[in-house]
């Protein structure tokens, strides 16, 4: 909570950062992922109730394989793994941990959709915290785009352990330059308001409409702690809690920067409202004790264990660090035609097809397993060789026969074996 009188300078920000933002936590090696989908009870129109979510949450928790799960505020369910220090343990657990979240979501009627927008439904909170509360009502007095984010949207978040310095370092630079490549390969996002929204992630629209002091990518012309520490000053203040629960928004438009030199009336800030500020951020790669990168709708099964092991590979494996550089060098700043043009821009195209063919020989060398090399053997050949990405396939079937949402499907139908590579490959 705040204090009186100042007691947090610049210095003590960039020394927080350096020693509990880029200093591992746990494996610092460790991958972890982290699964969203938008829900539907009794019909896609419906919104999954706050009650029924937590009902669901309840009965299953904990899950076998250490996951947890989450209620995000617009009905989103979210499935966290636990670390694990090899991509083969992590897709595994995760996709055990959903099989029986799939399964007990068939037998109350919720259904998990793999988008990363939602296409029809107004934005809706259901979710009744303090925390989105204060962050609907922030939100609402910088336009329309909060409460998409909030409520309409369904993401995918790769977790990378940080890795000794100086690893971190090429580390956190790699994950942001090849970050708008795998954008672009991931992209499934293609409709807003009941149409073709002209953007291939329609989610990463909405974030970058919302706020950009806290949603846009991070420089990388400076050192990392100097560049987080510099972020998270110039961000804006989104709330100050004033008690465990009760958040007061800050609609005045306040950088932490100025909340550190000038104080607000309600005093000024301590190093847990610093800590708490890094939470309200949210650019596509994030340092929270390893990097979480957040550039990816939401995806079906098992096309996210495609997102996983092409992303942890290469930022595990340092050998690849120069070949990767080369691979995505001038397109490491195209962050909105990612977004907008998936693998339609040529260089993003082209850097695609160069990421995933690392990718391939990396996890071969790895000794991932072959079903794992299969399925991005079969992403490759149905979207990245072609220049295409998952938001291509839910346009043509719109121009098909209208369809805005995905077809229902049973994640334990899909859970390993070839019916999944075949159902990767099926055009």
């Amino acid at each position: 909570m705040s204090s009186t009188r100042p007691v947090l300078r610049a210095h003590d920000v960039r020394d927080y950062v350096a020693e509990h933002v880029f200093q591992p936590c746990g494996d610092p090696n460790g991958l972890g992922v982290e699964l969203e989908w938008l829900t539907s009870q009794g019909g896609r129109e419906h919104r999954l109730p706050i009650e029924a979510a937590t009902e669901l949450i309840d009965t299953l928790s904990p899950l076998p394989r250490g996951s947890r799960i989450t209620l995000e505020p617009g009905g989103q369910l979210e499935l966290s793994s636990e670390p694990f220090p090899t991509i083969d343990e992590l897709c595994d657990a995760a996709e055990a941990d959903l099989v029986v979240l799939d399964t007990a979501c068939e037998a109350t009627q919720v259904e998990l959709i793999a988008l990363g927008a939602d296409p029809v439904r107004t934005p809706e909170r259901v979710a009744v915290g303090p925390r989105y509360q204060a962050m609907e009502r922030y939100f609402d007095q910088l336009g329309p785009a909060g409460r998409t984010m909030m409520c309409n949207t369904a993401a995918i978040q790769v977790n990378v352990g940080l890795g000794d310095r100086p690893v971190a370092v090429d580390r956190w630079e790699l994950a942001n330059r090849m970050a708008p490549t795998l954008l672009a390969c991931f992209a499934n996002s293609p409709f807003a308001n009941s149409q073709p929204s002209g953007w291939q992630s329609s989610r990463l629209r909405a974030w970058w409409a919302l706020d950009p002091t806290r949603a846009a990518p991070v420089s990388l012309d400076l050192d990392p702690i100097d560049a987080w520490a510099s972020y998270a000053l110039d961000a804006r203040v989104m709330l100050i809690r004033q008690a465990e629960d009760r958040c007061l928004p800050v609609v005045e438009p306040m950088r932490f920067g100025e909340w550190l030199t000038h104080g607000h009336e309600l005093g000024f800030p301590t190093i847990d409202d610093f800590s708490y500020h890094l939470t309200t951020l949210f650019p596509p790669v994030r340092p929270k004790g390893w990097l979480e990168l957040r550039m990816f709708d939401a995806l079906p099964s098992p096309a996210w264990e495609v997102a996983v092991a092409v992303t942890c590979i290469l930022l595990s494996d340092h050998a690849l660090a120069d070949d990767i550089s080369d691979a995505v060098m001038g397109t490491e700043r195209l962050w909105v035609d990612a977004a907008q043009l998936g693998l339609g821009h040529p260089a993003l195209a082209r850097s695609a097809v160069r990421l995933f063919d690392l990718a391939a020989q990396a996890l071969a060398t790895a000794g991932v397993s072959t079903l794992r090399r299969d399925l991005v053997e079969a992403f490759t050949e149905r979207w990245v060789a072609r220049g295409r990405s998952p938001a291509d396939d839910r346009l043509d079937a719109w121009r098909h026969d209208g369809q805005l949402f995905p077809p229902a499907e049973s994640v334990a139908a899909l859970a390993g074996g070839a019916l999944v590579t075949g159902e990767l490959r099926r055009p």
